[in-house]
């Protein structure tokens, strides 16, 4: 068995709290193994995306693979520098001016979304310290199919274009950073690389590094990691630059799971079942993407029309919010769930920790760790009534 079963179909969900996000230690390393094979030998540096995955319960794991940790804020830079190992490399949209001492000195790369954010900060930047400055570049060149996760849409806010560099020195610039794919492969990657040399290429001689970003499904079974490793190693030869790479969904891929108890059952024109997990707090990409994930011993139906309403093995799985569309799917079991049965629904580890809400007062999920190699289940983390009510007052 290969893809997101192969290790959770020997994993006894009842040894955990419901709900409970659960991390496969072995496929993370093997995850960890396939960046780290790169990193070595295209001779690029690979840091793990924070705003995917953070569980800083693996931090010693990841650290001994990669090379650092990219942040998208203060916050995340101080988790990085003071829970994982490595290098931390910052950007974000917007800067508070009184973050930018913060920032500093939790990062080693500070990377700037504008040049007038740049240069608005230049009179409390230490040009001369150990943190390196960066600009975020647009090549107005899109890859990714769906409008909100594509960074070179029209009328985009992320980065600058080639035609905002018009008149514009780079004087105190270090390097660039490009991200404009979503889980994608080889050949979007090898565009994006093209047009980007072709738009901004004037900088390599005044830069020293390049930041690829991610959303690259590097770790997917069919990834061509040695047509990669070619096409990198010929980019840093020509160039000269020395090369960043940031995946978050490729750290953790098929490396997690979320486990969630059958609250109820019934029946409005189809069969339902509520669960204690819920897609709009627990996984609301399912909502906002949208997909269909994979749950352990069900397959999705894609289009459940009228003549499969009487199909008890067809059930739709929701959750227990007040939102009309707390929906994760609707599947064929085959053995329809029944209340108090545990399901898993698979690839949960990255976008979902870090997204999850008390919306309605929603309990977050329990963390655990698991390692299929010796069958061990470690608890790491349980979010108790003080969890919510601290984040409300």
């Amino acid at each position: 068995m290969t893809g997101p079963d192969a290790g959770f179909a020997a994993f006894d969900p009842g040894t955990l709290p419901s709900p409970c996000y659960v991390i496969d230690l072995a496929k993370l390393e093997d995850n960890l193994r396939v960046l780290k094979r790169l990193g070595d030998a295209a001779d690029v540096k690979i840091l793990l995306a924070l705003k995917a995955f953070s569980c800083f319960a693996v931090a010693d794991l990841i650290g001994s693979y990669l090379d650092g940790t990219a942040a998208s804020g203060l916050w995340e830079a101080r988790l990085g520098r003071e829970r994982f190992r490595g290098e931390v490399h910052t950007f974000a949209a917007g800067l508070k001016s009184q973050d930018l001492a913060g920032l500093q000195s939790y990062s080693d790369h500070l990377i700037f979304n504008s040049l007038s954010q740049w240069q608005r900060s230049l009179p409390q930047l230490d040009l001369a310290g150990d943190c390196q400055f960066g600009i975020r570049v647009n090549p107005r060149h899109s890859e990714v199919a769906t409008p909100l996760y594509d960074p070179c849409a029209p009328w985009s806010r992320l980065g600058v274009p080639p035609d905002g560099f018009a008149g514009a020195g780079i004087e105190g610039l270090s390097g660039i950073h490009v991200h404009a794919l979503c889980d994608q492969g080889f050949e979007p990657f090898d565009r994006l690389l093209s047009a980007t040399e072709e738009a901004f290429g004037w900088m390599f001689g005044q830069i020293k590094w390049i930041n690829l970003g991610g959303g690259q499904l590097l770790t997917g079974p069919d990834y061509p990691i040695d047509r990669l490793v070619t096409r990198l190693v010929d980019y840093r030869q020509r160039t000269g630059l020395n090369v960043y790479l940031e995946p978050g969904t490729a750290v953790a891929l098929d490396a997690g799971a979320l486990v969630t108890e059958v609250l109820d059952t019934g029946w409005n024109d189809g069969h339902f079942a509520i669960v204690d997990c819920s897609a709009t707090c627990h996984m609301p990409d399912v909502i906002e993407a949208p997909f269909t994930p994979e749950v352990l011993g069900a397959e999705i139906v894609e289009s459940a029309g009228p003549d499969d309403a009487g199909d008890a093995d067809i059930v739709r799985l929701g959750g227990p919010t007040c939102l009309a569309g707390d929906v994760i799917g609707t599947y064929r079991f085959a053995t329809p769930p029944q209340v108090g049965d545990r399901l898993v629904i698979l690839d949960q580890a990255y976008y979902t920790m870090v997204k999850a809400s008390t919306f309605n007062g929603t309990p977050l999920p329990g963390i655990a760790l698991w390692d299929p190699r010796v069958n061990e289940v470690t608890i790491v983390r349980e979010f108790d009534y003080e969890t919510f009510e601290s984040r409300l007052s």
